[in-house]
């Protein structure tokens, strides 16, 4: 493996024999850790999103699970 830091960013190569399900595993982590990174909201924000969300997607979803 040879990971390269450029003014352009960070390389990493590996050989192709790597499992493309771990590398995309990685890859989603870091990317979430890099938006966490930028947040600026705070945890009760956060929560009071959540709670949102999970108000929208039963409204659009409950007929599925309730007949």
């Amino acid at each position: 493996m040879v990971i390269e830091r450029t003014k352009d960013g960070i390389f990493i190569k590996t050989t192709a024999t790597v499992n493309m399900k771990v590398v995309q595993h990685i890859i989603d982590y870091y990317n979430a850790v890099e938006i966490n990174s930028r947040a600026k909201g705070s945890k009760e924000e956060a929560a009071a999103l959540a709670d949102e969300v999970d108000k929208k997607w039963w409204t659009a979803n409950k007929h599925r699970f309730i007949k």
